[in-house]
């Protein structure tokens, strides 16, 4: 059975410059079995709830200044989703025949964190953008092993056309021979979509193919020129 999903957004724009502003966005939203809630800045997630493990969490790499919001916030996160679970069972109730629209997320994009070095530890990560309505399940292999232990994902994020994009990130420690992927499913999907990564970059026909089948072609049809030109000097 399909559950509905209510999303508020508030979006709103400071202007600390005359030159400059910023789109300071918050979101809060449920479902019958779920809740998010996550505040962000110019499209970065600064802060989110994470109702699973009674916290808030800051996913900010630590080499850029923190970004600390009030005493509290969490609890008055919780105290939010009880607002929204009340609004959408007035939602469920009034849009009960209403069929959902779905949209399919595009192939996701996976790749490292950091520079690739052998036996230091790293994080791949797994973009998701395009669908809805939100969320994605996005699960990890290894070496064709489901992995169980260790990925996040972030919360939903809106994108400007109203469809949304997930994060989810794996911490490993790259070893030679490792073929890690993620594989992500959602409703609008006939079959889930997967992406390969072998250690050192994107297991596939990537850019570099089509590159080098391009020089490839470009130096046959030299070659086959320069043979009639050849065959027609000799012709006369």
């Amino acid at each position: 059975m399909m559950k509905m999903m209510v999303v508020l957004v508030l979006s709103f724009v400071l202007c600390v410059s005359a030159d400059s502003q910023h789109n300071n966005m918050r979101i809060v939203g449920c479902s019958e079995v779920d809740g998010e809630e996550m505040y962000g800045l110019d499209g970065e997630e600064l802060w989110y709830a994470d109702f699973a493990n009674n916290k808030g969490v800051y996913p900010q790499p630590p080499f850029i200044d923190p970004f600390i919001y009030k005493k509290g916030i969490y609890e008055q996160a919780v105290q939010n989703q009880q607002v929204c679970k009340t609004n959408l069972g007035i939602a469920l109730k009034g849009n009960k025949d209403v069929p959902l629209e779905f949209d399919p997320p595009s192939s996701p994009i996976m790749y490292p964190k950091d520079e690739v070095e052998d036996q230091q530890q790293n994080t791949l990560i797994c973009y998701v953008t395009g669908f809805y309505p939100a969320p994605v399940n996005v699960s990890w292999t290894k070496n064709e092993q489901k992995v169980t232990v260790g990925p996040t994902i972030n919360t939903p994020y809106p994108n400007k056309d109203g469809s949304f994009t997930q994060v989810s990130r794996l911490d490993f420690i790259p070893r030679q021979g490792d073929i890690y992927s993620c594989t992500v499913e959602h409703p609008a999907l006939t079959e889930p979509l997967t992406q390969l990564w072998d250690g050192d970059r994107p297991v596939g026909v990537g850019p570099a193919v089509f590159c080098g089948l391009g020089l490839t072609i470009g130096l046959l049809g030299v070659a086959a020129g320069t043979f009639f030109l050849i065959k027609g000097n000799e012709c006369r």
